[in-house]
Formats: structure tokens, sequence, C-alpha cells
């Protein structure tokens, strides 16, 4: 065995163990033909040169025992003899690494020349490894390329004679345990001459390169991938990173660019590692595109895939799939560049899009995902789908640099959309999810929707953690929409729409179906959900060029959510801190309680204040110092406050307050069932107060409608045509006992007009009479005359002497009454 098969071979056992791998020095690396196809090589020092071969039609087919190029060396095609092939499809055969450390070249070509290298045994490049040829690269550590017509150039079946089509490939089949890819190299070098991670960097030429000419693919395809300071170059054309771990068919789909890699056939990816500021670059008049699939996605020490697009055509997509997790950590040590990916629009074409699907995405220490135009173009837009999301952290160097998904415009184009979608999103120590102008064009929307979202601290320069649209410019921030089931703003951070300068500041919409939890603060702001057009601090103004100057309209703020906590200073507001009108703020929710200092605010400081409207279906509880306010400073007017819950509570000095400096203060009106504790002052007090005053102008109005039990509800109009009741009762006659009148229900207890109205049914007695009476002769008693005194009317003596009183004679025809008693019976 040659020292070179033994190198080789051992670099073979080593690698596939190894996140950087073992380089072993070749001098006696070799291309050496296997005998099965036509295939020539001619050897002179490190050069070696290719000819012959089999082709078929266009395809030319190759087959090699040894394929390694040492440093300082070549391996040319020469296509003199086939000048008219259009793909060349290389083998290896012999079971070692090929290690890849010099030039490979196409000549005598009459067409753009493709190339695939197959060696299922593992490829290795060097930082002095370097293409010339004139179409694309596809570099793999499959076990055969298969075509259109079932024909298959198979490694593994090499000593039977192959089947070779005209035919183009349609997919590269991997064996089990695919062997890995290694691509070493001296990193990326940029330098950033504005001092502002803004502004696109401009690169210096690296001597080691991995490139296609412009417009061509540039394909890595095998087991595990590992970049180590690469830099893979595809001008205007594409770059295809993919990993599998198993057995799998991957779909070579031809394009204009070369070829798209698909994988819906494949079952288990590998991992494909970034490090060493990698670079995949596909920048130029048109940017391209870049497609990286595996299981576990690692960028680290300023990593990056570049996208910078000076034509006048849109800019390819970026992709981002992985079945597990992809991270993107930290930046150049010296804080230039970041991890991750960035995109921009240099001329007038749009900027590339960004896509990234995982079910885990973790961006932290100044990483991020960016689409930048500086001109008339738009941005490109950022899709994230992924089931678990975290942003966090900042360049450790430089706290300013934090952690960022960003879309941004300095120019006349309006920056691009951001959408994510997932389970749970976290945003921390000082990280920023957003969209941004700092020109005449307007930021992009910023569209999420999540399960569970966080937003918490701030980094130690200040930074508060964020999702926002933002504009520090002319050009006006666009909605900010956020869907939810848990929404918690904490430790100072903020959801907001925020203009700097004059552009205004957007809508900010958010639907939590669970609850919104807003609680504490942190060096300088507290946790917020803001619509807000802000004076922006001395060392902003002078980070981003502002000047001193604050007209801007604030947006509208809409909350919905069963449950809304303000604790420990969080805040829900719309303020503007220049001239411009504050905004509006409109909460719909069940319950909502501020505690410690919780605040809905609606301020300007010297334009129109904003108006605040809660609907609450059950409860308003504000303690221990929250306030209500929609004030106005300078000439403005104090803002509206509108306020409908059936209960509200102020306790321990909280306050509903609108009020004014010069101008009007705001109208108040409250619609509640039951009011405690507030009252209406006409000035502010250690109690709880309502007041709409105005400390140099007119007070405003307050207007309490506290709606009781109403005493006419449910009450039925009797009828006007009243019927008669001596046609409706029967005369009879009762006992001896005597008549009664029995009145059952509430006994004849009037209602209480503080209760609800009930009705009271009237009672029916739908018993059976008959079964109640007593059947029996009925006899009738004449009753004995009472003896009647009668009244003398005059006076006589009679014949003997006597004298006798005189009665009127009584008539003798009237017949006595009979009456109940006399009847004797019923």
């Amino acid at each position: 065995m040659t020292t070179t098969s033994i190198c080789l071979g051992l670099c073979s056992r080593i690698v596939p163990l190894m996140v950087m791998p073992l380089w072993c020095g070749f001098a006696n690396a070799q291309v050496t033909p296997d005998g099965s196809l036509n295939t020539t090589v001619s050897q002179s020092g490190k050069n070696f040169t290719i000819t012959n071969g089999s082709a078929a039609n266009s395809n030319l087919f190759h087959s090699f025992q040894e394929f390694s190029v040492p440093t300082g060396g070549s391996a040319t095609f020469d296509l003199a003899n086939t000048p008219n092939i259009s793909n060349i499809f290389s083998r290896v055969t012999g079971g070692n690494i090929s290690n890849i450390n010099g030039l490979i070249q196409t000549i005598n070509a009459k067409n753009p020349v493709s190339l695939f290298l197959i060696n299922p045994s593992g490829i290795i490049f060097g930082a002095n490894a370097q293409l010339n040829i004139g179409g694309s690269f596809i570099g793999t550590t499959a076990s055969s390329i298969k075509f259109a017509d079932g024909a298959e150039f198979s490694v593994i079946n090499s000593e039977s004679a192959p089947l070779l089509s005209i035919n183009v490939p349609i997919g590269l089949q991997l064996g089990n345990n695919p062997a890995p890819i290694n691509i070493q190299g001296t990193g990326h070098s940029f330098i950033n001459r504005s001092g502002l991670a803004l502004v696109p960097p401009i690169q210096i030429p690296s001597s080691t390169k991995l490139r296609v000419q412009p417009g061509n693919t540039l394909a890595l395809v095998g087991g595990d991938l590992h970049l180590n300071g690469a830099n893979l170059v595809a001008e205007k054309g594409r770059v295809e990173l993919g990993s599998l771990s198993g057995t799998g068919l991957v779909k070579l789909i031809p394009t204009v660019q070369g070829y798209t890699l698909e994988y819906e056939d494949v079952q288990s990816f590998g991992d494909i590692q970034l490090a060493g500021r990698s670079l995949l670059d596909i920048s130029g008049v048109n940017a391209g595109s870049v497609q990286i699939q595996g299981r576990q996605i690692q960028f680290t020490d300023g990593s990056l895939v570049l996208a910078q697009n000076f034509g006048n055509l849109p800019g390819g997509d970026i992709r981002l799939q992985a079945t597990e997790s992809i991270d993107l950590i930290a930046r150049t040590a010296d804080g230039t560049i970041r991890s991750g990916v960035r995109s921009d629009a240099l001329g007038i074409g749009a900027s590339s899009n960004i896509s990234v699907i995982t079910p885990k995405l973790t961006i932290n220490r100044g990483a991020g995902l960016n689409s930048t135009t500086l001109g008339a173009a738009t941005s490109g837009n950022i899709y994230i789908n992924a089931t678990a999301i975290e942003l966090s952290g900042f360049l450790p160097t430089n706290p300013a640099d934090v952690t960022t998904i960003n879309t941004t415009t300095l120019g006349t184009g309006n920056a691009g959309d951001v959408f994510v979608n997932g389970n749970s999103l976290l945003i921390s120590s000082g990280a920023s999810l957003s969209s941004a102008t700092f020109g005449s064009g307007s930021s992009g929307k910023v569209i999420i929707r999540n399960t569970n979202t966080t937003v918490m601290g701030e980094s130690p320069s200040g930074l508060y953690s964020n999702i926002s649209s933002t504009t520090f410019a002319t050009g006006s921030a666009k909605t900010l929409t956020l869907d939810t089931a848990k929404l918690q703003i904490l430790d100072g951070g903020a959801v907001a729409t925020t203009s700097f300068f004059a552009g205004n500041g957007g809508d900010l919409s958010i639907n939590a179906t669970e609850l919104i939890v807003i609680s504490g603060q942190g060096r300088a702001t507290n946790s917020s959900i803001n619509a807000s057009s802000i004076r922006p601090d001395p060392s902003l103004r002078k980070r981003f060029g502002l000047p001193d100057i604050l007209t801007a309209n604030a947006g509208t703020v809409s909350i919905t959510t069963p449950n809304l906590t303000l604790t420990d200073g969080g805040t829900v507001s719309v303020t503007s801190q220049g001239i411009g009108n504050g905004g509006n703020l409109n909460i719909t929710s069940d319950r909502i309680q501020l505690q410690n200092q919780g605040l809905i605010q609606a301020q300007t400081e010297s334009g129109n204040g904003g108006n605040i409207s809660l609907q609450v279906g059950k409860l308003l509880l504000m303690r221990d110092r929250s306030n209500i306010t929609a004030t106005a400073g300078g000439n403005g007017n104090g803002g509206n406050i509108n306020i409908n819950a059936p209960i509200i509570a102020g306790l321990e000095n909280s306050n509903i307050i609108a009020n004014a400096l010069r101008g009007r203060g705001g109208n108040i009106q409250i619609a509640t069932q039951g009011l405690f504790g507030l009252k209406f002052r006409p000035q502010l007090t250690p109690d709880n107060d309502i007041t709409a005053s105005s400390q140099f102008g007119v007070s405003g109005t307050v207007q309490v409608n506290t709606i009781g039990i109403d005493p006419n509800s449910g009450l039925v109009e009797l009828p006007a045509n009243v019927t008669d009741p001596s046609q409706q009762i029967a005369t009879g006659c009762s006992d001896t006992q005597g008549s009664r009148f029995v009145a059952t229900g509430r006994g004849g207890v009037p209602q209480n007009p503080n209760q609800q109205v009930t009705s009271d049914r009237t009672w029916s007695d739908i018993r059976d009479l008959r079964a109640y009476r007593k059947t029996g002769n009925v006899t009738a008693q004449t009753p004995t005359s009472p003896e009647v005194i009668l009244e003398a009317t005059s006076w006589h003596r009679n014949a003997n002497g006597q004298v006798e009183l005189v009665a009127a004679p009584s008539p003798a025809n009237i017949q006595p009454q009979l009456t109940c008693a006399a009847l004797g019976g019923s």
C-alpha cells in the first residue's frame, strides 16, 4: 500500500468522528483511473491531465481509483477529444477520501461544462481548493447518479459495465450512513467604513475560494457537512448544502442557474456546521439563491450567507430548513459581521427573501437574519416557521449590537415584511424582532402568530428586548399584528410601533386568547405595549444621525384578551412626545387589573391627547397608585376616556385622569353597575380620583352612569278594557263560618325594586270540585218572627177611661226575606 493510501485510509476513519477534520499531507496524492471506462490520466509533477472517457451524446463519464489534488497541483479535464459535451460525471471507486487542495478545471470545451464528483468514501476541500469550470459543480458522497431513462451511474457496482445515459440526471442516490464532506479555508474578511451595522460591509477578496462561474450552481451533498473558514461563491447563481444520515434520493431539478435540489424522498438528515467565518456568497448583478437542508444547522463565529443584489431583478430565495434545529451564534471577533443571513438591495431589484423552517430556531450573541435596502428597491421578506423560537443576547464585545430578526430600509424603497409562525417565541436580553425605516420608505409589516410569546429584559447598553415596527426618519411605520394565546412582557421588554422623527407611527393589533401580563421595568423603560412618537435620547440621535425634531403622530393600539394584567409599572400606552397627536387606545377584555403603578395611558406633550376606550366584560380593578390617563401638555387638548364595565374599583390612590395644561381637559364617560372607591374631584388628591381638569384652560366633563336594576323591567301592561267582575263571580252561600279570601305566593309582600324582577304566576285551582261536594236534601226553614216593638204614633182614652198608645198599622202583604242562615244548608 502506498503512503498516500495509508494517509487517506487513516483520514477516512478519523474525519467522520471530528467536527474539525484532520488534514493529511499528501505529497503523493494522485489521480488514477480504475480501468472500467475509457479514462486516460497523464501526470506532470503535481498536475494531472484527464482525457477521453466514455461519451454519451452531451454526457461524458469518467471512473477513478483515486482522485486527489495536492497543494499547488491541478486536475484538468481536457475536452479536446470531446468538445461538445455539457456534463462530466466522475466517480471514485477506490474506497479512499478525495483530498482536493489544488485546482480542478476544464479546458477545450465548446459549451459551459458542469462537473459531478462522486465519492461515497468522503471529500475534503482544503484551503487552496479551487474550481475553474464553465458550468455547475456538484460534489457528493452519493453512491450513484440516476437518469431520466432509468440508467444509473453507480460507484458501488463499478465492476460491471456501467449503463451510460444520454439523458439529464434526475437524482443523487445516497447509501446507508453516507460519508461527510469537509471544506476548509481562511474565512471571509469584511470592512465596515461607516461603523454602522446597518450599512453593508465591503468584502476584501479572499485567495481561498471554491467558486463557480456566475449564474451556476455550487452544490455539496453527503453526510455531515463541516465548513470551517470556507468561502463558497456562486455569483448570481445557487449554493446548495444538503446533509443526509441515511439512504435517500435527492432529486436534481434543472434550472437556468444549474440545479435545484429537492429532498421530499429523504427520511433522515445529517448535520451542517458553518464555523470560522465561513461564507456562502451569491451576490451579483442579480443575487442568486441558497438552500441549506439538514437535521441540525449551526452558524458560528460570524459565518454568513450573503446576498447583495446590485441589479434590477429581485434576488433569489434563501432557504434554511432543518428537521431538528437551527442555531445562529455570535459575530466575528471584531463585531463587524453577524453570524446568520444578510440580504441587501443595492440596486433597483429587491433583496432576497429569507425563509427558515425548523422545529427549533435559536439566535443569540449578536447573530441575526437581516434584509436591507439602501435605494429604491424593496428589501426582501423574512418568513419563519418554527415550533420554538428564541432570540437572545448581544455581542459580548459590544452590547449595543444585539441579536436581531429585521427588515430595514435606508432609502426610498420599503422594508420587507416579517412573518413568524410557531408555538413559543422568547425574546430576551435586548434582542429585537422588527422592521424599521431610516429613509423615506416605510417599514414593513410585522405579523406574528404564536401560542406563547414572551418579551423580556434588556442588554447592558440599555437596549430593551422588543417586537416592533419603527421609523427613524420620514417614512412611516407599518402595522404590527400579534396573534397569540399568552403574551408576557417583563423587565422592560416592549411590543411597540414607534416613530423617532417625522414618519407616523404604525398601528398595533394584539389578540391574546388567554391572557396578557405586563410587569416590571428596565433601567430606563417600563415593560409596555405602546404605539408612540418618542423623542430619542442624545446617544440614539448621534448613532443614527437624527435631528432633535419630532412631528410624527402616534398610531392606534387595539388589544383583545380575556385577561389583561399590568403590575409593577407595566404599561399600555399611546404617546406623542412631540407636536404630533397621541394615538387611540382600544382594549376589549373580561378582566383588567392594574396593580402597583400599572398604567393605561394616552399622552401627548403638546399635540392633542389620544383617546382611551375600555370595554370590560366583568371587572376593572385599579390598586396601589395605578392610573388610567389621557393627558396633554402645551396647548393640546386632553384625550377622552370611555369606560364600560359592570364593576369598577379604584383603591390606594388610583386615578382616572383626562387633564390638560393650557388646552381643554378631556371628557370622561363611565357606564357601570357599581363604582367603588373612585369619586369625581376637580383636582387630583391622595384619594382615588376621577378628574378632567385643565391647569390654565377649560376643564373637561365627567359623566358617570351608574346603571342599577330597572324596576320596570319585566312588567306586563294590563289590558285597558276591564271586565265587569259581577259577570265573572258566581253568587253562592258559605257555611256558617262566613266567607274568606286567601292570597298565596309572597303573601302580599311587594317586589323589592332593587332585585331582579321575576314573574309571579297566578294560582289556578284545577281540582275536580265534584269530589268535594256533599249531596243531600236541602230543607228550607222558616225563621220565627221576632217580637216587634212598635213605636206609638198617638194616644186616646178607651171606653173604660184608660189611656192607650196607638201605633201605625203594619203592611199586611210584606213577606219576610229568607237568609242563608234561614236555609240551614249550603
